[in-house]
């Protein structure tokens, strides 16, 4: 058992008016998720990594690192398209004093099972930071496969994998490869499976809607955690009607900052250009009238 476990919040990197990094309010959202016993996970896709430079996640690192104090866990993402990137934005990070960092698959470019793995493990064995797999193939076009991971999985720094494809037959086939490395842990991506993570193996979740309900996505832990299976499972089912009723308006993460904002937060719009028609705010309005949340 690795030390990432329980929920991490893949938070939102909050932007200025003018578009800039606005540390201050990214503090107060770091400070949001500890309140709610919630670890971190930045500058991932909630935190639009993709349009960040290099020394913006720097800075987001530092600031999240500062505000979660030493009780609460901060994990980076450093996967960037090319190896040598990944590796030197991981040696930048590793030095800050993450727990752990996560590389996602390269994107654009096809890459067969044998090239993933060569980059893998050069970046696992330049780090010395625990090495997470981020495996999100509607994304970046490129897939971490059961076979693929197993071969990995036996590389003493890669500790394990965040698994954001979205169906249940892909995170099991990580489980079962979980269950033969003893030091390799799932965590699970996608929200609507925490629930089914958790009871079935993952030994945490990175969570994008807790940047919205981070109370109810660590209820979903913490009552597995005391043995209220069907108390975590209620929870579950309104985080995917949330998410349901979200996700269908626009992408994420510019409809979780939109819904931030609306619960009273300033954490800025998506720097990609996202227009929110009043049909589509009043929907967020709906979703968080009906489950009464709060900021």
């Amino acid at each position: 058992m690795n030390n990432i476990t329980g929920v991490y919040t893949a938070i939102v990197t909050p932007f200025s008016a003018r578009g800039e990094l606005d540390g201050d309010a990214l503090r107060q959202q770091v400070k949001r998720q500890k309140q709610a016993g919630n670890n971190i996970f930045c500058n991932g896709t909630n935190g639009e990594f993709y349009m960040l430079s290099e020394q913006e996640k720097i800075q987001v690192t530092e600031i999240c690192l500062e505000a979660a104090g030493d009780d609460t866990g901060v994990m980076s993402h450093v996967g960037e398209i090319s190896t040598r990137d990944t590796i030197r934005l991981g040696k930048q990070i590793e030095k800050l004093g993450v727990r752990a960092v996560s590389v996602i698959t390269p994107w654009f470019a096809a890459l067969r099972p044998q090239e993933l793995i060569a980059h893998f493990r050069a970046v696992a064995d330049a780090l010395t930071v625990p090495v997470y797999l981020y495996n999100i193939p509607a994304r970046t076009g490129n897939t971490l496969t059961p076979d693929v991971v197993r071969v990995l999985a036996d590389h003493p720094n890669i500790k394990g994998i965040k698994d954001s494809t979205g169906s249940y037959e892909s995170l099991h086939g990580f489980h079962e490869v979980s269950q033969q490395f003893a030091d390799f842990d799932v965590l699970t991506g996608p929200d609507s499976l925490i629930y089914r993570g958790f009871t079935e193996g993952s030994a945490g979740c990175i969570s994008g809607i807790a940047n919205i309900i981070p109370a109810q996505v660590n209820a979903v832990y913490h009552h597995l955690q005391e043995n209220q299976p069907a108390a975590a499972e209620a929870v579950q089912a309104d985080i995917n009607k949330i998410r349901t009723d979200l996700y269908s308006i626009a992408f994420s993460p510019a409809v979780v900052k939109k819904a931030v904002n609306m619960l009273g937060f300033t954490v800025g719009e998506s720097r990609y250009p996202v227009e929110f028609t009043q049909d589509d705010t009043q929907k967020i309005l709906t979703v968080i009238k009906e489950f009464n949340l709060r900021g």
